[in-house]
């Protein structure tokens, strides 16, 4: 991850100071994308090894909420 954060900045400075080429936009676009997966999947890992304990010392996992349309 610390490759694809360190790729992502350099193009982004460069962005910055004298524009990017389309090959290295899209190179850009897909990296961010990348970023945006692995982020969800380690941050899904971390909610899913939550645990709550309650007052009484009982231990729960809490459950998903269902998202509302």
């Amino acid at each position: 991850m610390d490759e694809l954060t360190k790729r992502i900045n350099e193009l982004a400075r460069k962005e910055k100071a004298e524009g990017l080429s389309a090959e290295e936009k899209a190179e850009q676009t897909k990296l961010r994308e990348e970023f945006r997966e692995r982020f969800r999947a380690s941050f899904r890992a971390q909610l899913d090894n939550v645990r709550i304990v309650e007052p009484d010392g009982k231990i729960t996992k809490p459950e998903p909420k269902i998202a509302k349309s």
